[in-house]
């Protein structure tokens, strides 16, 4: 720091060949005498060694030289005060730099030193050079400390000693010299300073490196000042850093900032949010002594995908805890989101039920690619593509597409890419939204992995999905607290596209989210999971209108629960669209899920809406677990059939292979027919018959059949034909009927009467 280069301030006080006038023979201030026209002053012009320079002789024991200008002090400015002198005839002197201390309306600031030290001149001729410096600071080097009193001073020599000497003086010198004390006196240490040069060519890494650990060591900030500094290698920052100016780098290779590791420190480093984050990324995937990328608040704007693994460079596996927090992402809208889109000829056989072989073109099929073809069930991806090969591995096996035919693969973008790695777990994303503006997507994870979270964080308006998995990167995925908004609110919902999540491994866990106007909340084909106190909603303004999935288990077996959720204008579908072969063989059949302590409500739609569909995609399969208790059915503007239904499009269940179904304790509105299992009915036999016939079809869950009669008990006198009373216990015949949907009881005694019955459509066990 220049106080004369930067703020133009002048110290230098003109040189003696101008004129003594402004030179005082006193302290220097207003009215002091001067030494112009004093006949013990003289202006030499040629001096061997000054050139122009002043001659004095001294007849006092102190004499006196000061430049009456005032020159400005300035917190944290030091000046150095020089002179050159040296005796020429008489006695020799001494020789101090001297100064008066100015302040505030002139006044003299007292109680402070106004002179340097003494210089003895010994010989003749000889030059000796005294100086002193003036500063507000009481630092080491500095002579004259005058304190934040002090606004001025004026300046020059005092010659002390024995008089009768005459001495030369060459101009006198005044200075900034704060640079002298700058490294010790700021808190930071610059850079350049340690050899960079920030040309944007040269490599600066070891300057970087030798600067940091000066800093370190003495606890100070390291600046990066104005300029573009290229680092051709990994550097670690140990001291706090502040970026004047930006930094380059290979993509592998890592800035690591340790201390302030957070999104506005690196934006700063590489003077760009998106570039920043992704090296920030890179850094908290490898050492950065934290766990954490704070975004700070701060809104990034993305232009295109972000590739995590790319972001990354060297790591293609990654099982460390790690966390994003924090900040949004937004969207700006342009072709790097538009999705791509390939057709290719390929071959499917059940026997490897994952694997399309004979794949034309398979080179230009991106991995986390969906595939659409007949036979193709909802959310199955491409997750490897063996070139070589010409084959393709997908998420799940397809339901019906064994042969030859020509499949759609569209890949979507997204603003967090992490396909690219081979295995990605216990990766965090906590309070970001995700603003996908219309056209990226949200997350795409990882094909393999483990406890990917998302938390406290909203996923808006993405143009096709929310969170994708291409593989069992999503096994134990926990989604809690999050906000799904979709931007086809204005659709009708049979017409929207997008998905705000999938899954295809175990243990999902969704708790406490909100998904709004997409065509599926979730389709999951893992086991294990929950799903707890979310709310779907995916209505729309038609009256009489259509309704589709929120939820979709595509799977049997689901091990599952669905709980204390609110389930708004959709329904659970349930199917086994990921089988190869779909037809009840020797696997599981529909079973493992609990529908318990839900708030379903429609309006405005078809009669013959359900909230619970079971679609098998195979003959055969039937119910083998299913708890639907203590839920809450109400229907608005309209009444609907039933609660629940089969989808037969593909095949019926099979009703004589049903158990173990329990549907009770729950509460209908505005349903035109109840539905539960075990169903208690109440019969009236009104004339006396040996037969009676009664009719619990229409309250059999699934158009079951009437399978067994759990109980029957009389409701007062069972009487015959004379009025006698009939205590003969009848015996029964179920699924009688052309549908098997009734159960006879059967009298040794023609009989009338009221029995209550309790009728299954299922083996309870």
């Amino acid at each position: 720091m220049n106080k004369a280069i930067t703020d133009g301030l002048v110290f230098m006080p003109p040189a003696f060949e101008y004129g003594l006038s402004v030179w005082s023979s006193g302290d220097g201030t207003p009215g002091s005498p001067s030494w112009d026209s004093s006949p013990d002053a003289a202006i030499v012009p040629a001096d061997q060694d000054f050139g122009s320079c002043l001659e004095l002789n001294k007849t006092a024991a102190t004499v006196q030289l000061r430049y009456m200008g005032d020159t400005p002090i300035l917190p944290g400015c030091y000046l150095r005060i020089r002179a050159r002198v040296k005796a020429m005839s008489g006695n020799l002197p001494s020789v101090r730099i001297a100064a008066w201390a100015g302040g505030a309306g002139g006044a003299h600031v007292t109680g402070v030193t106004e002179t340097g030290p003494a210089v003895a001149l010994t010989t003749y001729g000889k030059v000796e050079t005294v100086e002193a410096i003036v500063g507000t600071g009481n630092r080491q080097g500095v002579d004259m400390s005058w304190g934040t009193a002090a606004l001025f001073g004026h300046f020059g020599i005092d010659l002390t000693g024995a008089t009768g000497g005459v001495v030369r003086i060459d101009d006198i010198e005044i200075e900034d010299v704060t640079s002298v004390f700058l490294r010790t006196m700021m808190d930071w240490v610059d850079v350049r300073d340690y050899g960079a040069v920030g040309d944007g060519v040269t490599d600066d890494s070891a300057a970087f490196e030798a600067a940091d650990a000066a800093a370190a060591a003495t606890s100070r900030e390291l600046l990066v000042s104005a300029g573009t500094y290229f680092l051709n290698a990994d550097v670690t920052l140990e001291a706090p850093v502040r970026f004047e100016g930006r930094v380059t780098m290979p993509d592998d290779r890592r800035l690591a900032i340790t201390r302030g590791f957070n999104l506005p420190v690196y934006a700063d480093a590489f003077g760009d949010e998106e570039l920043g984050f992704k090296k920030a990324y890179q850094a908290l995937c490898h050492f950065t002594d934290h766990d954490t990328l704070d975004l700070c608040g701060r809104r990034i704007e993305i232009t295109a995908p972000i590739d995590m693994q790319a972001a990354v460079a060297t790591k293609t596996v990654f099982t460390s805890r790690r966390t994003i927090r924090n900040g949004q992402f937004n969207v700006i809208t342009g072709p790097s989101w538009t999705p791509a889109v390939v057709t290719s000829q390929a071959s499917y056989s059940t026997s490897s039920p994952t694997l399309l072989t004979n794949v034309v073109n398979a080179a230009n099929i991106p991995v986390g690619s969906l595939i659409e073809g007949t036979g193709v069930g909802r959310e199955v991806y491409v997750q490897y593509v063996d070139v070589g090969a010409q084959t393709v591995t997908l998420s799940k096996p397809l339901y019906g597409a064994a042969g030859t035919q020509t499949y759609t693969f569209t890949r979507f973008r997204y603003i967090l890419d992490f396909s690219g790695f081979a295995q990605l777990a216990n990766m965090i994303i906590d309070d970001v939204q995700l603003e996908c503006s219309g056209e990226a997507s949200g997350i795409l994870l990882a094909p393999t992995g483990h406890s990917f979270q998302l938390r406290d964080s909203h996923v808006l308006k993405p143009g096709h999905r929310g969170i994708t998995s291409i593989g069992t990167g999503c096994q134990g995925m926990l989604i809690d607290r999050c906000q799904f908004q979709s931007k086809e609110s204005a659709l009708r919902s049979q017409d929207r596209i997008s998905i705000a999540l999938n899954a295809n491994a175990n243990d999902i866990k969704l708790r406490d989210n909100r998904a709004v106007h997409f065509r599926h909340f979730a389709v999951l084909g893992g086991t294990g999971n929950l799903l707890v106190g979310n709310h779907w909603y995916q209505g729309d303004n038609e009256t009489a209108g259509l309704r589709v999935a929120g939820v979709v288990l595509a799977g049997t077996e689901v091990k599952s629960a669905i709980t204390g959720n609110y389930i708004d204008n959709s329904f659970i579908e349930w199917t086994n669209e990921y089988e190869a072969d779909p037809d009840y063989a020797n696997q599981f059949s529909f079973g493992g899920l609990t529908v318990t302590g839900n708030t379903f409500t429609v309006n405005d739609v078809a009669p013959w809406f359900s909230w619970f569909v079971v679609k098998p995609f195979g003959s055969g399969h039937h119910i083998r677990g299913l708890n639907m208790t203590g839920n809450v059915f109400r229907a608005v503007n309209g009444n609907i059939d039933r609660i629940e239904r089969v989808d037969s499009t593909f095949a019926p269940l099979a009703n004589n292979s049903m158990r173990n179904i329990w549907i009770s304790g729950n509460t209908f509105s505005n349903i035109t027919q109840v539905t539960a299992n075990p169903v208690r009915l109440q019969h009236d036999e009104a004339s006396e018959a040996a037969v009676w016939t009664i009719d619990p079809a229409p309250y059999l869950a699934f158009g079951g059949w009437a399978r067994n009669v759990d109980a029957i008990v009389a409701e007062g006198r069972i009487t015959t034909a004379g009025g006698g009373q009939n205590s003969e216990m009848p015996y029964v015949e179920v699924e009688q009927g052309a549908a098997k949907q009734q159960v006879t009881l059967n009298w040794a005694t023609p009989c009338k009467g009221r029995v209550s019955v309790i009728v299954r459509m299922d083996n309870p066990n």
